[in-house]
């Protein structure tokens, strides 16, 4: 769990206090731990996936990246044209079917739909969002989680096209406080911003130094 560090200006760096994640590490019932490995996920949802080590069924491209990522923020995540072998790639991580679609991220309080967002990016970038838009959607608590939601008030899931591939015990942070919009402010752009958006502080650990919020 990362120690809080306080910056000069006497904020909290959010790079280092505890998440949510750190948080459900430690209290989780050890049985429900499997929801945060993204290979056994992907598995028991009937994906086609595997283990690094493990030989793809067929030529194609693939998402490559760690089984657990506490950090989040889609690191080390890659997109690969596999033939057959694996055995090259990241130990630890894993590979699954690329899908193409749709990137929505939503909220579940015990279980309901609170909240929808839809993601959207450059194709070569798995990480560096242009935007995120509230959504008027209401999307179903996926069925493989119906057992938790009475144990843990908030979850918040991941889909492309429609397909769960994460899953996190919180809720999303970036859309406290009535926000409709989020657009990441990367190193080197502007700052000022575009009308009726504000300019808030928000760093990450691709580069992201802030976001215009509405």
């Amino acid at each position: 769990m990362g120690s809080t560090i306080v910056d000069k200006s006497g904020h909290l760096n959010p790079l280092t206090e505890p998440t949510q994640e750190d948080l459900f590490w430690l209290s989780a019932d050890p049985d429900h731990l499997w929801v945060m490995d993204k290979l056994i996920l992907a598995r028991k949802l009937g994906y086609v996936c595997g283990p690094v080590g493990q030989d793809v069924p067929t030529p194609d491209y693939y998402i490559v990246r760690p089984c657990v990522n506490m950090l989040g923020l889609g690191l080390e995540a890659k997109k690969y044209w596999i033939e057959d072998e694996t055995h090259t790639l990241t130990i630890g991580h894993f590979w699954c079917e690329w899908f193409e679609g749709r990137h929505l991220s939503v909220d579940y309080t015990n279980g309901t739909c609170t909240l929808a967002v839809e993601g959207f990016k450059s194709h070569n970038t798995l990480t560096k969002w242009d935007r995120w838009v509230k959504v008027d959607e209401h999307i179903a608590l996926p069925t493989i989680l119906e057992p938790f939601k009475n144990t843990y008030p908030n979850i918040n899931c991941e889909f492309i096209d429609g397909k769960l591939i994460e899953v996190h015990f919180r809720a999303n942070p970036d859309f406290d406080n009535g926000i409709t919009e989020f657009i990441p402010v990367w190193q080197g752009q502007d700052q000022k911003p575009p009308t009726g958006y504000r300019y808030i502080q928000y760093p990450d650990m691709h580069g992201r130094i802030g976001a215009f919020i509405k």
